[in-house]
């Protein structure tokens, strides 16, 4: 996918479910979503994990499957023509995965990861790398240069919060214009900077209250494209329903921003 889809007035949007938990609910979200975005004119790439494999516990929910989940990915776009993302945790899940999808995206605890990165950078797909918890923002150009070295410009960089203390995150909004200078897309994850990793039920928490706080900051600092994980029913998600934006909170709070984002271009 060339990032020229991306580009508008307005700010784009990754938006999703965490993982993809079945068929129906993916094309439900997308639709939802798409009838939203086309009509405030924000450019949208559907988000699915295909496979959770950074989850608190052995016990927690993965996937179903990760054959059927990227086809479902695939499904959404054949739908609605719309790009889609999704993780990747190893390299080898890199060629696999970019058969279905537009985007390859490195979770921030990998995003140091010179295999990882330079397999994702060689598929073609465009790479969205999450900045991890733990590093400075400048720290991310070395990240990018991975990538490009590899012989691939499609780059977003994400801020997704910092670590703060063993429980929490907060987030920096210096991140955003710093990460800019370096000539790529930066995107905001709204929703997993809210989370409270490392909870002694061994299940993360979340402030999802403050969502629309968090974006409403982003679209204020320059940020240009926005990440927000959104379910029908978020306590039942089979995954970070803690800190997930309900469906129906999604149109009301797009129209918000877009307002925001439109005044500040004027």
């Amino acid at each position: 996918m060339n990032l020229s889809y991306l580009q508008s007035d307005n700010f784009f949007l990754l938006a999703g479910p965490c993982v993809i938990e079945s068929e129906e609910m993916a094309l439900r979200i997308a639709e939802k979503v798409k009838g939203i975005t086309d009509a405030l004119g924000i450019p949208y790439v559907f988000k699915g994990s295909f496979r959770k494999a950074n989850r608190s516990r052995v016990d927690s929910f993965t996937g179903i499957g990760d054959e059927k989940a990227l086809k479902v990915l695939r499904k959404v776009n054949d739908t609605f023509g719309i790009p889609t993302v999704t993780d990747i945790h190893e390299s080898h899940e890199a060629a696999m995965a970019a058969e279905y999808v537009d985007i390859l995206q490195i979770p921030a605890f990998l995003c140091r990861q010179t295999e990882l990165l330079t397999a994702a950078a060689k598929t073609g797909r465009a790479v969205n790398i999450k900045k991890g918890q733990f590093l400075s923002p400048d720290a991310m150009k070395f990240a990018a240069q991975k990538v490009t070295d590899s012989g691939n410009r499609n780059v977003l960089l994400t801020e997704r919060g910092t670590t703060f203390g063993y429980g929490d995150l907060i987030v920096d909004f210096r991140a955003i214009p710093q990460m800019k200078t370096f000539g790529f897309p930066v995107v905001m994850d709204v929703t997993h900077s809210l989370q409270q990793p490392n909870q002694s039920s061994g299940v993360t928490g979340g402030q999802p209250q403050l969502i629309e706080t968090i974006a409403k900051a982003a679209i204020a600092v320059g940020v240009d494209g926005l990440f927000i994980e959104t379910h029908p029913d978020p306590k039942n998600a089979r995954s970070d329903g803690a800190n997930m934006l309900p469906l129906d909170q999604l149109e009301a709070l797009m129209a918000k921003l877009t307002r925001i984002r439109l005044s500040l271009c004027n």
